[in-house]
C-alpha cells in the first residue's frame, strides 16, 4: 500500500492499439493511480482494478496488500475500485474458474455504482468449479511463524509464515467462504477509525478539568 516519496517516478508507454492502451511506471501499484489521474490521463475512468492477484487478500492480509492499495487509491478518488485475488501463488495457476465471476462483478459496479470511499475486496478459491458468490465479514486472525532463515546466507531470511484464524466457525467471513469453494466478496471502507473507543480514549487522555 506504499507510495514513493523518496524517488521520482517514471512511466512510459507500453503498448497501443485501437480500445486499449498500456502503460508502466516504476512506482508502487498507488502510484499508478496517482499517475494516471493526474498526468496521464484526460478523464476520470469509470472503474479501478486491482490484481488478479497471485494469492488471497482475505482476512488481515488486506492490509498488506499491493493489490488493494491501487484500489483504495482509486476509492479515494471517487472512482469505484475492486481488488481480485486468488488463493494460489503458482506462476501457472490457472484464473480461467474466475472469468464469469469477474465479469458479473465488473458489470454490475459499473451499472449500479459503489458508496462513496466503499470499494470491494474479491477473492476466489483455487478451485476448478467456484460455487457462487458470498458477501462476507473480513476474518479477524494473525500470522505466526513468518520467517524462515536461509541456510546458505546467514542474516537472510524467507517471508513465510501460518495464518491463524480467530473465528474459524464463523460463516460469515472471508476466510470460511474460500475454504467452501466460494468467492468471496469483502466491501470494504476507507475510513478505520475506531468510533466505539474515541470517547473511552478521550477520557483516558484528554484534560477533563
Amino acid at each position: 500500500c506504499a507510495l514513493s516519496v523518496t524517488l521520482p517516478v517514471h512511466y512510459q508507454l507500453v503498448h497501443q492499439e485501437p480500445g486499449l492502451t498500456i502503460y508502466k511506471c516504476t512506482g508502487t501499484p498507488s502510484d499508478c493511480i496517482k499517475l494516471a489521474r493526474n498526468v496521464i490521463l484526460t478523464r476520470k475512468p469509470d472503474l479501478v482494478i486491482g490484481g488478479i492477484n497471485h494469492g488471497d487478500n482475505s482476512a488481515t492480509n488486506v492490509h498488506y496488500s499491493g493489490t488493494m492499495g491501487i484500489v483504495i487509491e482509486g476509492c479515494l478518488n471517487k472512482i469505484p475500485s475492486i481488488g481480485f485475488s486468488l488463493c494460489n501463488h503458482l506462476l501457472d495457476a490457472d484464473f480461467e474458474p474466475t472469468r464469469e465471476y469477474v465479469r458479473k462483478i465488473v458489470r454490475k459496479v459499473l451499472e449500479e455504482g459503489l458508496p462513496p470511499l466503499v470499494c470491494l475486496n474479491v477473492n476466489f478459491p483455487d478451485t476448478e468449479e467456484i460455487k457462487g458468490i458470498k458477501v462476507c465479514e473480513q476474518t479477524d486472525g494473525h500470522w505466526e511463524q513468518e520467517w524462515d532463515a536461509c541456510t546458505c546466507r546467514p542474516g537472510y531470511y524467507w517471508l513465510s509464515g501460518m495464518f491463524v484464524n480467530s473465528q474459524p466457525n464463523n460463516e460469515k467471513n472471508d476466510r470460511w467462504a474460500l475454504s467452501q469453494g466460494y468467492a468471496a466478496i469483502t466491501p470494504t471502507k476507507i475510513d478505520i477509525t475506531a468510533y466505539e473507543f474515541i470517547d473511552e480514549l478521550r477520557n483516558m487522555l484528554c484534560d477533563q478539568s
